[in-house]
């Protein structure tokens, strides 16, 4: 591990600890000059490597802004407007230091004086950001914040049991946590809990949202369609979970004025002294918002409603006013500048400025979140803490998240539909046939396997136990067995031809077992991968690994990955990445342990067509998981509207509407094929 990387990778480590308490299982410290190393643990020798940190005036609290606003061990959220002032007069703050150096210097002088979590968030932006930083990977968030994964009752009994180790034993400490902790069976909405608490989909989330952040007035190519397609892209894998497990797709939340019918106890701590997320009662409802503790104006429910009205007003009349009263075409249909969806997409999840017109259209997104996450002590009579929802690391663990995005995706799926359908022209590739297509596993053809897999994470980096030993975490989470893509094309052209193969999964019927339309289905389809592939004139066999898929990641980096990292050598393209994508292990639904019926959708384009220039000098750092996260300094890589050719009602072709995705499979590009998906209930693992 390199010195830069060592000396910036321990200021993740024990967040709410003293700076300069002993890191890397005592074998590193930051020494400040007033403050020295913390000798806690009696017979310790001294740390191997200290770290000497100088004074610096320009990091008195008196010189971060707003960054010290947000109290120290309480819940720091990006959906409210002065948490996010916070965060970004800190980022501004990193982000004006020299070098790797100066930033570790300036951080940990810092790091005892503002919120845990807003201290995690910013320099991780900052790490992103700093071009001499692009080699300096972020630790796992599972082993920074484990108290967001696990209940705080299962930590404090491994520190009863690390207390009762005796001297000479060395053997770590393992924590055994499954997949449903939060919640028994009896209502159907826990059936799906152990995909909503997956460590990986959480740590997604919150990633995605780091590289794509609101308020910090910073250009990203096509940020706001990649808000819209990759909260699109998780409905639809949730609904297919959910049927997977026997129970309806997800109702949207858009009547404020019922009450909720499913509550949420998370049974996590917001910091190590035990204070818990706020939870909420079943059958709540929302009122009018009377947070002035956070910084919040009083907002009413008629606000929401008033916003809904006039975004609804804009989506039909297909244009949105400015804030110099001018009229803004939404078309997806643009040879330059930004589609509807992406105009749309900034002024949902709005800030000041993204929005085309923020006074006027309001704050939808970010304030239902804050509405939902204090729905449990709206005016503060009882001074509890805001809950899950209020932080991307933790919303997606409460069911109403998904109620919620469900209203969201709504207001644009409304305007999708105004967009004239595809043309048969822009869904056909000509000379180009897709004659056979499927998916092969272990030696069998369209048959699929999932089960649980288990991943060991360190809590001790994050929570100081007191102990000699590691503590361990090892989670149980839903996996599959790795598979193949295979295609068989002709080439007609008489020289190479590049094309785009563009591939999705969807369920084949719906509740009641029927086969759905092209519209009913149309919102249920995943993308799984999306490759360049150069086609030789003739005969042609595409193969790909489900691992290669451009969705996903494999796998978040622990303290140890990194630790024992290598910094020279071809080993090092392996941590090249960012971390924003979906997890590997849940790229598959779950499925049924009698079989369940999936479609995969195989669809071959013109490169030419899809490639975008890329402007010169910038390179692929980071650009794994490119469908969700697009190319750090790069723009989004492919030209067609994110979810083509989904992303519309259906078509034409041969002068009749498409009545189900079947119907495309005329066309030589397209091949769909059906797969079964069967649940095994075994650790694949073994």
């Amino acid at each position: 591990m390199s010195t830069i990387q060592r000396d910036i990778l321990y200021l993740f480590e024990l967040p709410f600890e003293d700076i300069t308490a002993r890191r890397a299982h005592g074998s590193f410290a930051y020494n400040l000059k007033d403050r020295p190393v913390v000798e806690n643990r009696l017979g310790e020798s001294p740390p191997t490597t200290v770290v000497q940190v100088p004074a610096r005036p320009d990091a008195a609290a008196n010189r971060l802004g707003k960054a010290t606003i947000v109290p120290r061990g309480s819940v720091f959220s990006t959906f409210i407007d002065e948490h996010r002032e916070a965060a970004k007069d800190l980022s501004d703050a990193f982000m004006r230091t020299t070098d790797a150096k100066d930033l570790m210097e300036f951080a940990a002088q810092v790091k005892d004086l503002v919120n845990e979590s807003l201290f995690i968030y910013s320099l991780s932006f900052t790490i992103l950001r700093k071009k001499e930083l692009r080699h300096v990977r972020l630790p796992s968030m599972v082993e920074v914040f484990p108290t967001r994964f696990v209940p705080n009752e299962e930590l404090l009994q491994t520190q009863v049991v690390a207390n009762r180790m005796g001297a000479s034993e060395t053997s770590p400490i393992v924590i055994e946590h499954g997949p449903d902790f939060s919640s028994t069976d009896i209502k159907p909405e826990h059936r799906v809990s152990y995909w909503r608490e997956d460590y990986g989909l959480n740590s997604h989330h919150w990633h995605w949202h780091l590289v794509y952040p609101i308020g910090f007035g910073e250009f990203r190519d096509r940020k706001g369609e990649l808000f819209f397609y990759m909260h699109q892209q998780m409905l639809a894998r949730y609904d297919m979970e959910r049927l997977s497990v026997g129970i309806s797709r997800v109702e949207k939340l858009n009547n404020w004025r019922v009450a909720i019918p499913d509550g949420y106890f998370s049974k996590l701590t917001v910091n190590n002294t035990g204070r818990t997320w706020g939870t909420r009662q079943d059958d709540t409802f929302m009122k009018d918002l009377r947070r002035a503790d956070i910084g919040l104006d009083n907002i009413d429910i008629s606000h929401l409603e008033t916003w809904n009205t006039r975004l609804m007003e804009a989506i039909n009349k297909g244009f949105m006013i400015n804030r110099s009263d001018e009229s803004v075409t939404l078309s997806d249909d643009v040879t330059s500048g930004k589609r509807g969806i992406e105009i749309l997409a900034d002024t949902v999840e709005a800030d000041f400025f993204d929005s085309v017109n923020y006074e006027y259209y309001g704050n939808i997104h970010n304030m239902g979140h804050v509405f939902l996450a204090f729905v449990h002590d709206y005016n503060n009579a009882h001074k509890e803490e805001a809950g899950v929802m209020a932080a991307t690391s933790t919303a997606m663990r409460d069911p109403v998240f998904y109620r919620w995005h469900k209203y969201i995706d709504d207001l644009f799926q409304q305007y999708k539909i105004t967009q004239p359908p595809y043309t048969v022209e822009q869904l056909s590739l000509s000379d180009v046939i897709v004659n056979r297509a499927s998916v092969i596993r272990d030696g069998m053809t369209n048959s699929l396997t999932t089960g649980f897999s288990t991943r060991d994470f360190e809590t001790s980096r994050g929570i100081d136990f007191n102990s000699r030993v590691p503590i361990i975490l090892r989670l149980t989470h839903m996996d599959h067995s790795p598979f193949e893509y295979h295609l068989q094309v002709t080439n007609r052209h008489t020289g190479p031809k590049q094309v785009t193969v563009r591939i999705f999964l969807a369920p084949k019927h719906n509740e009641q077992g029927l086969e759905m339309s092209f519209m009913e289905q149309r919102l249920l389809w995943a993308e799984m991968d999306k490759f360049l592939v150069t086609l030789k004139s003739g005969e042609n066999h595409v193969v790909r690994s489900s691992k290669d898929s451009t969705v996903t990641i494999q796998n978040e980096f622990t303290f140890r990955d990194l630790e024992t990292r290598p910094d020279t050598g071809a080993e090092i393209g392996d941590f090249n990445f960012c971390g924003c994508g979906w997890p590997q292990h849940l790229l598959l639904p779950r499925g049924k342990s009698e079989g369940m019926t999936f479609q995969f959708f195989f669809m071959l384009t013109d490169y030419e067509k899809d490639k975008v220039e890329q402007p010169q000098g910038t390179t692929s750092t980071c650009a794994n998981a490119v469908s969700f996260c697009g190319i750090m300094d790069s723009k989004y890589p492919d030209s067609r509207p994110m979810g083509f050719p989904f992303d519309r009602k259906s078509p034409r072709l041969l002068n009749e509407n498409v009545k189900t995705v079947a119907d495309l499979a005329q066309l030589d590009n397209v091949m769909l094929q059906d797969v079964t998906i069967t649940f095994m209930n075994r650790n694949m693992q073994q």
